[in-house]
């Protein structure tokens, strides 16, 4: 007897536009592997709807009446949050200002609305998944701007010696590879071990750092200078 299949991927949609919202459910209800379980149109009716239907991932737009999208992404993931969806921010606007918000808000992925539609579909899977997600157009030189800015949500700043200190040589070595934007499935091959052992590591890691998720890995591995490039 084969495994059942996971259960879908429960997605709700945040758009101030009808017509953007058509086109994501069609997109996203055309994936096997996805449902979606509710359309908002302001901030306001994000958050009381994740509430309600408890989806796994909110794709959220930025620009909105009433609430816009980082207050309430801030609502549903920020560090107060309990039993946070992650958020996948979908926006027109390429501004570095709101990579900053959106990151510090408690978004685990950030693309732009003229992504294609493969693209988008991904993004839901990556950040369901609990991996960071940065648009091609927003560079690793992006992050690395505004990392020492950047306080990861339940943190108390660790510094670099910290960071060596708490991991082992071989975390260290995948915390490293997660800042540079490597899938586990990139790790993996690179460090010539399975994705289910890359799973593990990132667990121990982000529980070691007292971190929420890669996105905040990604900021802080730039902050402390562990990165290439990085000062």
């Amino acid at each position: 007897m084969s495994d059942a299949p996971p259960p879908p991927i429960r997605v709700l949609v945040c758009d101030d536009q009808a017509l953007v919202r058509t086109g994501y459910v069609t997109i996203f209800s055309a994936q096997p592997d996805m449902e979606v379980v509710g359309e908002a149109e302001n901030g306001h009716e994000a958050v009381r709807a994740a509430r309600l239907l408890r989806p796994d991932v909110v794709v959220m737009d930025i620009r909105m009446p009433l609430l816009d999208g980082i207050r309430a992404t801030r609502q549903l993931a920020g560090p107060d949050a309990e039993d946070a969806p992650k958020v996948l921010v979908v926006t027109t606007f390429n501004v570095d200002a709101y990579v900053y918000d959106a990151l510090r808000a408690g978004a685990s992925g950030f693309l732009l609305k003229d992504a294609p539609p493969a693209e988008l579909v991904n993004g839901i899977r990556t950040v369901a998944r609990g991996e960071a997600l940065l648009a091609p157009a927003v560079t690793r030189h992006l992050i690395g701007h505004f990392a020492q800015h950047l306080r990861p949500a339940g943190t108390s700043r660790p510094g670099r010696q910290h960071v060596v200190r708490a991991l082992t040589p071989r975390e260290l070595e995948v915390f490293q590879l997660i800042a540079e934007g490597l899938s586990n499935a990139e790790i993996a091959a690179a460090m010539f071990i399975t994705p289910e052992t890359v799973k593990t590591y990132v667990s121990r890691i982000l529980a070691k750092l007292g971190l929420r998720d890669r996105v905040q890995a990604v900021v802080l591995a730039h902050r402390v200078g562990l990165v290439s490039g990085t000062p």
